[in-house]
């Protein structure tokens, strides 16, 4: 996500073009889960592009845990770019291609996660680097990706990787380390509970 001089709508989202970006549908339903859509925009169509993928249909109880983080994330985020902040509200919520992309690896790892679990899984994920947490979403959206995908490969993983565990680090070779601002973290062991997976990752900034 990049500083830009054009309006947006909801979280960073473009206003007055068609881009590639994530929808967050919020029922007025207390008990109705909440809806992460992909929509690709000006994209649809393009190398096989649908217009919308529905990505995971988040129970609301796991939504009432994450959605306050998620927002001060976010907003922390779009102040550092100069953007307008926002907040989630019933109905569509429009984010931003990246950020959409970093909600889906934490939506991902607690739609089937117990909720006692939550807690651990966004200290979790504010410890990952937006580069980590795109790469995550590229590799787990790859195979697993869909509405109906929760106990599949990589969803899977990703689920163990960040409930299980005090703090997951994606080792990156070159790389700088981590502001001290962040939380400091462990290397991921072959032999810890979300497995051989996490164990061999590598990250690529995903232009797409």
């Amino acid at each position: 996500m990049s500083t830009s001089t054009l309006s947006t709508i909801g979280f960073g989202c473009p206003e007055g073009v068609d881009p590639h970006h994530f929808v967050v549908n919020i029922p007025a339903g207390r008990n109705q889960p909440v809806l992460i859509v992909e929509s690709y925009g000006i994209k649809a169509g393009i190398a096989g592009n649908p217009e919308q993928v529905e990505r995971c249909a988040l129970p609301r109880t796991a939504w009432s845990l994450i959605a306050e983080d998620v927002k001060r994330e976010f907003n922390q985020r779009l102040k550092e770019r100069k953007l307008p902040i926002s907040r989630w509200m019933v109905g569509e919520n429009k984010v931003e291609r990246l950020l959409g992309k970093e909600l889906l690896v934490l939506a991902w790892a607690v739609e089937k996660a117990p909720e006692d679990t939550i807690p651990n899984a966004v200290r979790n994920w504010i410890g990952l680097k937006p580069e980590e947490r795109w790469w995550l979403y590229t590799m787990t959206a790859a195979a697993s990706g869909g509405l109906h995908d929760t106990e599949i490969g990589w969803r899977k993983a990703l689920r163990y990787a960040l409930t299980e565990n005090p703090l997951i680090e994606v080792p990156v070779e070159g790389k700088p380390k981590r502001s001290s601002q962040r939380k400091k973290s462990t290397k991921v062991d072959d032999q810890v509970a979300q497995g051989s997976l996490f164990g061999q990752l590598r990250y690529e900034d995903v232009p797409s």
